[in-house]
């Protein structure tokens, strides 16, 4: 089945149209960050992302989901296949109304952690990525931005 059959309230293209598309999910549950890795990878097959490209977005999606759920008391994420044909993108963005990242530097290195992890998730999600764009301040939330894109000739 092609990712945008079965499922029409999603506004999915047909892979390789140049149609863009946009879904909104919310983040509240841990079920929730499962259906955001499961719409992430439907988007990037939508560009025709490899194998590889598509576990790296996936990977750092559900870290920032897991984040915004866990950090930021749920958000939602925005997930949209934008371009034209031979460059296609995949744009990402999550937002929450958490408490916010007071050092964004701090938070974004290796080995840091609030919640006792091993720290490699925020660092680990922009190492992932092809752009990634994080803004955030105490007592006014987050909102990070990741992409990856295809360029086919």
């Amino acid at each position: 089945m092609r990712p945008d059959q079965g499922r029409p309230d999603q506004g999915r293209p047909e892979g390789g149209r140049g149609d863009n598309s946009a879904e909104t999910i919310p983040i509240r549950t841990g079920a929730d960050v499962g259906r955001v890795r499961r719409a992430v990878a439907d988007a990037m097959a939508i560009i025709g992302a490899s194998r590889i490209e598509i576990t790296r977005m996936v990977t750092a999606s559900s870290e920032l989901a897991r984040n915004a759920l866990d950090y930021g008391g749920g958000g939602e994420v925005l997930i949209a296949v934008v371009g034209r044909m031979s460059r296609r993108k995949v744009e990402i963005t999550f937002t929450d109304q958490g408490p916010g990242i007071p050092d964004i530097a701090q938070a974004l290195k290796d080995g840091y952690s609030t919640g006792g992890g091993l720290g490699l998730g925020l660092g680990g999600a922009r190492r992932l990525c092809k752009e990634f764009e994080i803004r955030s301040a105490p007592g006014e939330g987050t909102i990070v931005k990741v992409s990856s894109w295809t360029e086919r000739p």
